[in-house]
């Protein structure tokens, strides 16, 4: 017997729709083994399989086109964001959230990171930057990236990324993610995970969380500032993020895309 699931692709961390970073939320019950292929058929950079629990929770599953991840940001807002408006709770293997949505889009609870400072000399080099202030790997939920805070402009990197690859694995993370301050309340960020088959991320709201404790401390920016990513690649991202003592919030604009079914079978 054939099974039909239905979908809805938004697009997370922006207005309108084909800005952003898309997310395809699968909404009926899908049978495990074809959820990577489903991920791999859909080839965005993630796919979520979300199961209401009742009371506002639910249990979500992340696949990209190649892996299942603990935990990923802007599937977490877009997956709350197509279960309806009100206040969630999300639980994946990596972490537990809430989120909060509205007609406009989601914010969500990040678990406080852990910052550990690296090397910077490989991760300078592969991203082809004249300079930097440090790096420093930060990890969240599962998920971990290299973070590079540079004064140095980068919306024309070109950075080589066999290198990136090798140099985010040797300071154990897939990506390498430049940071720069444009001033007390924006950065500039991209995010590189050539590793994982995504050459570059539009808007990264793993990191997202991380990146605001970091510059807070080590820049002295606002408690709130807005992350600018993604216009390089014609997907501009405006990512929010809050530090404050209540915790770490990341959240964003969400937009609907498309709609409509997969039909897989007999399986």
């Amino acid at each position: 017997m054939a099974v039909h699931l239905r979908y809805r692709i938004v697009d997370v961390f922006s207005d309108r729709p084909l800005a952003g970073n898309a997310l395809c939320v699968v909404l009926d019950p899908a049978p495990e083994p074809v959820m990577q292929a489903i991920a791999r058929e859909v080839n965005l950079s993630e796919t979520t399989f979300p199961v209401d629990t009742g009371d506002g929770t639910y249990d979500v599953r992340i696949f990209t086109p190649n892996d299942e991840l603990p935990f990923a940001g802007h599937p977490s807002l877009g997956t709350a964001w197509a279960m309806g408006p009100g206040r969630w709770t999300q639980t994946s293997s990596g972490a537990v959230v809430e989120i909060d949505v509205d007609d406009d889009g989601a914010e969500m609870t990040q678990p406080d990171p852990t910052l550990t400072e690296v090397d910077a000399a490989a991760a300078i080099a592969a991203l082809g930057l004249p300079g930097a202030e440090g790096a420093w790997r930060a990890e969240v939920g599962g998920m971990t990236h290299v973070l590079v805070l540079t004064e140095s402009p980068i919306d024309r990197l070109t950075p080589d990324l066999a290198a990136v690859t090798v140099a985010a694995r040797a300071a154990g993370a897939p990506s390498l993610v430049p940071v720069r301050r444009i001033d007390d309340d924006h950065l500039h960020v991209r995010a590189f995970v050539p590793g994982a088959g995504i050459a570059e991320d539009p808007g990264t709201g793993s990191a997202a969380g991380p990146i605001g404790v970091l510059a807070h401390r080590h820049w002295g920016t606002a408690d709130a500032v807005t992350i600018r990513q993604g216009d390089e690649m014609g997907r501009p991202c405006r990512i929010q993020v809050r530090v404050g003592p209540d915790g770490v919030r990341v959240g964003g604009r969400v937009a609907a895309c498309a709609e409509g079914g997969l039909t897989l079978g007999p399986l």
